[in-house]
């Protein structure tokens, strides 16, 4: 554990009820400190752990589909790429550059509210964790993806701008509405299965990337052995539609079952912050 963590935790005693929670809000808050979170995104946080505790705070069923689904795609993938914006940068930069390694996918910075400054923030965090390759630094090189008037139209011309797979945690519908029509295999982790991003994408998984990246390399490794055809068979037999259908349902379900105990107990959440030792 660093020493940052080490401060936090003088704060933060493991046994608060909510300590994963406030844990990761410390991430965020520090990251906007340090220039790497914008304010929006302490918005799109919050928003974010409102739909977490319609799941209980815990990776659902259909989550581990499509994240089984989502490992055989970037494993069959020719070019894939790991987008990066700054929330996801806070959060989990060290599983972001050992995912990139487990698939040899660069990682690419790509900002809504971009600044030289922010992308620089970003940038070492990333290298801090390990990263080895990262897109998206300089703006006079890039090229624009059509259809889309923010600065995140912006993409490297070697990375989002030629690849046929991209990978966008925590995104923006906008820009995963205009990589699809320009021909992107999206791949997205968003708590919110109402939301733009979590429609168009192609594999939507519907998880705390906290949770989800973990598991999403361990599955990227349980397939390596697979073949490419069984790889794109596991990836295309998913139907996201039907996925995002039984979250919705799941969430409904869970607040029935909250409105006859009345009252939440978070319980795999407690489960979770013991697994982590890193928390």
């Amino acid at each position: 554990m660093n020493k940052n963590n080490e401060k936090e935790n003088r704060y933060l005693p493991k046994d608060h009820p909510r300590y994963l929670s406030l844990h990761i809000r410390h991430k965020i808050t520090k990251g906007f400190e340090e220039n790497i979170v914008a304010k929006a995104g302490l918005i799109a946080h919050g928003r974010g752990e409102a739909f977490d505790y319609l799941i209980g705070e815990q990776t659902t069923q259909p989550a581990k589909d499509a994240i089984k689904a989502a490992a055989a795609a970037l494993l069959y993938a020719k070019n894939p790429v790991i987008s990066v914006n700054g929330n996801v940068a806070a959060l989990v930069p060290e599983d972001l550059v050992q995912l990139s390694k487990a698939i040899k996918a660069p990682l690419e910075i790509n900002l809504f509210y971009h600044t030289a400054s922010r992308v620089n923030a970003i940038k070492n965090s990333l290298l801090n964790a390990g990263a080895e390759k990262l897109l998206g630094l300089d703006l006079e090189t890039q090229v624009s993806i059509p259809e889309l008037s923010s600065l995140r139209r912006h993409v490297d011309p070697h990375g989002i701008y030629k690849a046929d797979l991209v990978l966008v945690p925590l995104e923006d519908g906008d820009r995963t509405e205009a990589l699809k029509k320009f021909g992107k295999k999206v791949i997205a982790i968003d708590l919110n299965p109402l939301s733009r991003t979590a429609q168009w994408a192609d594999i939507t998984i519907v998880d705390n990337v906290i949770r989800c990246l973990p598991l999403l390399i361990q599955e990227i490794e349980n397939l390596k052995g697979k073949t490419s055809n069984e790889l794109k068979e596991i990836s295309d037999k998913f139907d996201n539609k039907k996925n995002l259908s039984n979250m919705i349902e799941i969430m409904i379900k869970y607040l029935q079952d909250l409105a006859a105990r009345g009252r939440y107990i978070p319980e795999a959440a407690a489960v979770f912050s013991e697994m982590r030792e890193d928390v």
